[in-house]
């Protein structure tokens, strides 16, 4: 990449804009500065102070070919000549070319959000008098030169005819770069003396104003462009990957010279999110997401595909999503698509049901690229417990928070041949990388963290049943009953019986329960709200225990009100319960000193794999 940085005069950012040498490239957001900000800028221009540089990127890159647009307000022809495309600058240039050319009128916006139509003009008065008066020189006035006030009754201001202009002496800035018609207006103005002064003073000045560029040349590449725009751009907003392959897709000559359309993958992604909004657990996936699964299968591809020492390797760095080509994406958008409602169903059988509850949305990338690479022998009984293993490992590992990149590559190498039961597969990293040690289950609070997710889902998945209706927690029954996660032992209960924190609200202490549970529980103590169940719902407290028991929750315990003997007792059947799902021993590193741990408690419930979470509200 090089660049250069010259200087350019106002005027000639102006002809080039109007003409289409100048456009802006497709990524680029829509135009919005406000009235005062643009008066403010007119201000800054006919001072004399700087504005700032401007960024452009030279056309002819054979690597890069953005849709372009011209800058907003202008009519530029279809086949204008581009010479460069403007990365930074894009709101000062469009504020500049509506005020300064044309008719002068701005589309643009007050500072409540309404859109409207503004003209600008200068006070000659105030602007003779100096510097030090442009502030207040500077007018914005109605876009059809009537200003009024009573609302909308009385005018106040007239400036709609250039007679009416020139007898308020409200120069026109929309004449500021147009020599010939601003001369003609002052001389009718029929004061020589403030004629000759004005273009003196005002308009001389203003005509050789000067703008620094820095100027990309066409060797830069997109991931250059994406970064030099994000570290620069004046607008403080960030470029999204997503929106830079959205201006080359649709300057792919090949794929319109095929269809004789542009492609817009803005319009694609759209067609997608309709067809994600069937699975719920879809509902936070993001366009960069799709993006990432495809730059994991092209980079794969070319890796399997090429020969000699330096072939490229797998990846899904964001440089390497910049590198997409149309084609690299049009072969696998539609099995990825695919892959991610294969995905949803995956997540569901879990008792993952929707976004809210998925413990690392991020894994939803690996785990439908697996499944394209891995086809219909996914679904098999091995190869799938295999990835229902890996899954949990992830998340009850917390693996997935942060350099995902990487782990979402060593994934995509490891995970099919181990899965598919191949000779001499590795183990997984993410399988080998997963630990979990009892202790974490204190800290394990809040929903936040992906490894309390990972357990409520467990819970959920294991069989736990309501308490009061004995149906199984099912997808069905989940949301009919308003199931969320709530204390076992209720805060109120808790508090009065001088239960700390840290055990009050771990996940030991908490399960599923359904809105109509939860309400007959309130703050009492166990025993009591057992014998409201059982009252209520008109079952024998064996019925009732067991129940509970499918919670992993100890019911002699709760009917003696005994939190120490019914926290240790359910903290080592969780423990189990990771275990079986990783696949590996959980270190127990909590001095537990007399309390039992006797897993005959849950005689007759069986401990499986599963997922599923809601919102943390207190029993009270």
């Amino acid at each position: 990449m090089g660049f250069q940085t010259p200087l350019y005069e106002l005027s000639d950012y102006l002809k080039w804009t109007t003409n289409g040498k100048i456009q802006l490239p497709d990524f680029q957001r829509s135009y919005k500065w406000e009235d005062e900000r643009i008066r403010q800028l007119l201000v800054t221009i006919l001072r004399g102070h700087p504005l700032g540089v401007v960024m452009l990127l030279k056309t002819g890159n054979d690597q890069i070919r953005f849709k372009p647009r011209p800058v907003e307000g202008t009519n530029v022809p279809a086949d204008a000549q581009i010479d460069s495309l403007l990365l930074d600058g894009q709101q000062r240039l469009t504020s500049l070319t509506q005020a300064l050319t044309g008719e002068g009128v701005v589309n643009t916006m007050d500072a409540r959000g309404k859109r409207l139509q503004r003209r600008y003009y200068v006070d000659m008065d105030l602007a003779l008098q100096g510097e030090e008066w442009m502030e207040e020189a500077v007018r914005s006035v109605p876009g059809d030169g009537l200003e009024r006030k009573n609302f909308g009754k009385d005018i106040v201001l007239d400036v709609s005819t250039p007679e009416k202009e020139r007898a308020h002496k409200l120069f026109p800035l929309r004449l500021l770069y147009d020599q010939m018609n601003a001369s003609l207006w002052l001389a009718e103005l029929g004061d020589i003396h403030m004629l000759s002064r004005f273009m003196a003073d005002v308009i001389a000045p203003a005509n050789t104003y000067n703008i620094p560029a820095i100027e990309l040349d066409n060797q830069t590449s997109k991931a250059a462009v994406a970064t030099v725009f994000e570290k620069v751009n004046t607008g403080g907003l960030a470029l999204n990957v997503f929106e830079l392959l959205t201006a080359t897709f649709a300057g792919d000559k090949e794929y319109f010279d095929k269809h004789g359309t542009d492609f817009r993958l803005n319009e694609d992604w759209e067609h997608a999110q309709k067809a994600f909004s069937a699975y719920p657990a879809l509902s936070h996936l993001e366009s960069t997401d799709l993006l990432q699964a495809v730059t994991l299968l092209a980079t794969r591809k070319r890796n399997l595909t090429s020969s000699g020492s330096r072939r490229p390797a797998t990846s899904a760095k964001r440089e390497d999503v910049l590198k997409l080509t149309l084609s690299d994406y049009l072969e696998w958008v539609g099995p990825l698509r695919e892959a991610f409602a294969w995905a949803s169903n995956f997540l569901a059988d879990l008792h993952i049901f929707d976004s809210r509850f998925l413990p690392y949305p991020k894994q939803l990338v690996p785990l439908a690229v697996l499944k394209v690479v891995m086809g219909r022998d996914a679904d098999l009984v091995g190869p799938r417990a295999r990835l229902v293993r890996w899954f949990w490992c992830g998340i009850l590992g917390e693996l997935y928070g942060s350099a995902i990149e990487t782990r979402f590559v060593r994934d995509l190498e490891q995970v099919p041949d181990w899965a598919l039961g191949r000779a001499g597969a590795q183990t997984p990293n993410t399988i080998n990388d997963a630990t979990f040690v009892e202790s974490r289950l204190l800290s394990l609070r809040t929903r936040n963290a992906a490894a309390y997710k990972g357990i409520y889902a467990l819970i959920l998945n294991n069989g736990a049943r309501d308490w009061m209706q004995d149906l199984q927690l099912d997808k069905a029954q989940y949301a009919s009953l308003a199931v969320d996660i709530h204390h076992i032992f209720p805060q109120k209960w808790c508090n009065m019986n001088g239960i700390d924190d840290e055990h009050r609200e771990s996940i030991v202490n908490k399960t599923a329960i359904s809105a109509v549970t939860n309400r007959t529980i309130g703050g009492a103590a166990p025993s009591q709200y057992l014998q409201a169940i059982e009252h209520k719902a008109q079952i024998p407290s064996k019925q009732v225990d067991g129940l509970v028991a499918s919670h992993l929750v100890p019911s002699e315990a709760l009917r003696a009100d005994d939190f120490d003997g019914f926290f240790a007792a359910r903290l080592e059947a969780l423990c189990v319960l990771v275990e079986n799902a990783m696949g590996k021993s959980v270190p127990r590193d909590l001095d537990r000193g007399e309390a039992t741990e006797d897993s005959s408690q849950f005689e007759g419930v069986e401990l499986q794999n599963g997922t599923d979470n809601r919102i943390d509200q207190p029993a009270r």
